[in-house]
């Protein structure tokens, strides 16, 4: 029934602008109702991956919870995801979308495959499109340098 509710949707959005629903949407949106990946946002900043896990026990058999950290300093970035054994737990775990969890309220949704382009910056290797010379160095430094 939610597919179905999902993909109405969708295509009274596209009726009201008056555009063509692009068949990759409606696929798209298949693929996320049969998914068994949940995105969690909202995390405390002191969950770990075993606290996400008991949480969504209950839903049925979790086969991954992990809570993202940060490389450099190894605390939580305040996101995660949890992988169920079967489709129907992870939608009845979609229940948990807006509760408490540590007395912070968390965001559940189907956790959306990544892009495969770049991810930030303008896809160049290194900082600096022109080769720091004498001469254009000042464009770069904040402030007037002496040479001696």
């Amino acid at each position: 029934m939610a597919l179905f509710n999902r993909l109405g949707s969708i295509l009274k959005r596209s009726s009201v602008a008056g555009t063509q629903v692009p068949v990759a949407s409606m696929l798209n949106s298949i693929r996320c109702m049969s998914s068994q990946k949940l995105f969690v946002g909202g995390l405390p900043w002191s969950a770990n991956d075993e606290v996400l896990r008991e949480a969504f026990a209950s839903f049925g058999e979790v086969t991954e919870a992990r809570v993202i950290l940060d490389r450099d300093s190894g605390r939580s970035k305040g996101f995660g995801f949890v992988s169920f054994a079967d489709t129907d737990a992870a939608t009845s775990a979609l229940a948990m979308d807006g509760q408490a969890l540590q007395g912070r309220n968390i965001r559940v949704s189907y956790a959306q495959e990544r892009s495969s382009g770049p991810r930030g910056g303008s896809g160049r290797p290194g900082g600096f499109r022109e080769s720091l010379q004498l001469d254009n160095i000042s464009r770069y430094a904040p402030c007037s340098l002496e040479l001696l």
